[in-house]
């Protein structure tokens, strides 16, 4: 029998869930390619590592964007060479592949997955919905009469989703995540400050000093970037309450998004929410206050599930394990 694959294909990260052996890959969505030659030279941590640091004939690149396929070949390349990777040259029949995608997902950009991951070498290629996912890792009844609320943050995209019975009652999402809170960032310290900071510069100041809510103590980071007026080195101090302000749009859309979810569940699975509480997963969901704040706004409590960056691989994998069992919970 051919083995199984469930692949959490995120905008920041990829994670790979192999039958019989649970989570075999956690690597940066990032490859690094020879424009030239249209060769992959590197993925994942070796890939990221080139970000801002190559000739300009190769690039690294991260093939998806708000939860989707931008560039389909770099995709396939992508997905091919993670089989690669996981399978080590075992892989004597192609595998049965399950990827994650966003709920928004058009069935445009469905298809162009499938087919990714069919020309990387699977036999047969299968989607599901994250939120699903997500809640089927964190261990949630999703298959009882129950409702229960997923808040999935991550580096592209935003979904709050109700399920109840094995499906999505309700779904709300947006193309906001973690990458575009580092936008803001940039973007703050280029105007305040007039100094450049690349991507992994702005993503390292969130996750030390970034928030949601004011934290009890007055945080400080140092920030190295390029002087616009002078091309020079240049070194400034940024404070967590300016950091705060610069991402509060973004913060502020995914609490709206939480609320609008809310509003759209049944009356009696609101109830069930409102027991329960919501449950926040993702990489995005590791800033600061975050969970506070909705809890603020909503006036229902928040829990974190125990290992939020691996809930959607390993629900993925859940099914994967028992493939005839919960061939409900994916497409096709």
């Amino acid at each position: 029998m051919a083995r199984g694959f469930a692949i959490d294909l995120g905008t920041a990260n990829t994670l790979v869930w192999e039958q019989g052996r649970g989570i075999v890959l956690n690597e940066p969505t990032v490859i690094a390619v020879n424009q030239r030659s249209g060769d992959v030279l590197a993925m994942g941590r070796e890939a990221y590592a080139m970000i801002g640091r190559t000739p300009g004939h190769i690039v690294a690149e991260r093939p998806l964007r708000g939860g989707a396929v931008t560039d389909f070949e770099a995709t396939a390349k992508l997905i091919s060479l993670v089989l690669k990777k996981v399978g080590g040259g075992r892989l004597s029949r192609k595998p049965r592949v399950l990827v994650c995608v966003p709920t928004a997902t058009t069935n445009v950009e469905r298809r162009a997955v499938e087919e990714a991951t069919e020309q990387a070498g699977a036999s047969e290629a299968h989607l599901m919905e994250e939120p699903m996912a997500a809640a089927i890792g964190a261990g949630l009844p999703v298959q009882e009469p129950l409702g229960t609320m997923i808040i999935d943050v991550g580096g592209g995209t935003s979904e709050v989703a109700v399920i109840a019975l094995g499906g999505i009652v309700a779904s709300k999402g947006i193309k906001i995540g973690g990458f575009d809170l580092d936008a803001s960032i940039q973007r703050h310290v280029r105007d305040k400050y007039a100094v450049a900071i690349g991507d992994r510069t702005a993503e390292e100041v969130k996750i030390a000093i970034g928030s949601a809510s004011p934290q009890r103590e007055a945080l400080e980071a140092e920030v190295r970037g390029r002087e616009l007026s002078t091309g020079l080195p240049k070194e400034v101090i940024v404070g967590a309450a300016e950091i705060r302000e610069a991402i509060e749009d973004e913060v502020s859309a995914i609490v709206e998004t939480v609320l609008d979810a809310l509003g759209e569940c049944p009356p009696e699975l609101t109830e069930d929410v409102i027991d329960k509480g919501m449950w926040l997963v993702g990489g995005g969901s590791l800033l600061q206050g975050l969970d506070s704040r909705i809890e603020r706004e909503s006036h229902v409590t928040v829990n974190h599930v125990e290992l939020p960056l691996e809930s959607v691989a390993t629900g993925a994998g859940t099914v994967i394990e028992t493939y005839d069992d919960l061939s409900q919970f994916f497409d096709g």
